[in-house]
């Protein structure tokens, strides 16, 4: 390793400091997500009956698995490179994984939920704007996935492509995330219209609840995106890191570490 890269890892052997506001906000928008999943249970609990399976309510299992799956988990794995600023690059990849696969899983129980909850019902599928752009998002997350998959965690993809694609990468998952908030939103707009009908209007108990679940989504949806796009909160390269990605251009291309 040239002199170059031993005072680069004395430099980095440090861990990196945490911005002071980062863990309020961080803090603040678990305090969202964790009462918007109780407020969709309430919500669920209170006027639409419960959840079960094998019966009538087996519908209101697919609100909930997506607020749970796409919402807060998926806000989660993306703010998981912020929380984490100073454990090794490896592990922190391994976490955010998991928590998209968790949260891929999740939403999958709900899509088959409402599917079969159709099926029995007869009712027709995917006529809605809403459930056009449930199947969108839920495609574009498990491509996401699997493309995040291939580069950043098999062990057989190349640096440089690791490097060209993390742009994109990163630009999608804030994307889907969007995406999953608005559609929520659509669907539970539509659960209003259908379930009150003109009673909406007449501020029924369950659609000013069901207003500010709305209101906690948005919100949830705004803490995350503010956090990922604060460019002084992002997770700072590690010695390692930094070294590995100069030793393999050396490597590769024929470069000096120092000659850029």
């Amino acid at each position: 390793m040239s002199s170059e890269l031993v005072c680069l890892s004395m430099e980095g052997g440090a861990a990196a400091t945490t911005p002071a506001a980062l863990p309020y906000y961080v803090a603040f928008s678990q305090l969202l997500g964790l009462t918007l999943v109780a407020m969709t249970g309430a919500w669920l609990g209170l006027y639409r009956g419960g959840i079960a399976w094998e019966s009538d309510l087996q519908f209101n299992a697919h609100p909930l698995c997506m607020v749970i799956g796409l919402i807060f988990l998926q806000g989660n794995a993306l703010l998981v490179y912020r929380v984490f600023r100073n454990e090794a690059k490896r592990t922190t990849k391994v976490l955010h994984g998991l928590l998209h696969i968790f949260a891929l899983v999740i939403a999958l129980v709900g899509l088959v939920a409402v599917f079969d909850y159709h099926r029995k019902k007869g009712y027709a599928d995917l006529y809605s704007l809403h459930s056009w752009c449930g199947i969108l998002v839920f495609v574009l997350y498990f491509v996401q996935w699997l493309v995040g998959f291939s580069f950043f965690l098999f062990p057989g993809a190349s640096f440089s492509l690791r490097s060209r694609y993390r742009p994109q990468h990163i630009f999608f998952g804030a994307t889907i995330f969007l995406l999953s908030v608005g559609t929520a939103l659509l669907g539970l707009k539509e659960a209003l219209l259908f379930n009150l009908g003109g009673k909406y209007s007449a501020f029924e108990p369950e659609g000013v609840l069901a207003n500010v679940l709305g209101l906690l989504l948005a919100c949830f949806g705004g803490a995350v995106l503010y956090i990922l796009t604060r460019a002084d909160w992002k997770r700072p390269s590690q010695a390692e890191e930094q070294a590995l990605s100069m030793d393999f251009k050396t490597l590769t291309e024929g470069d000096s570490p120092g000659s850029q």
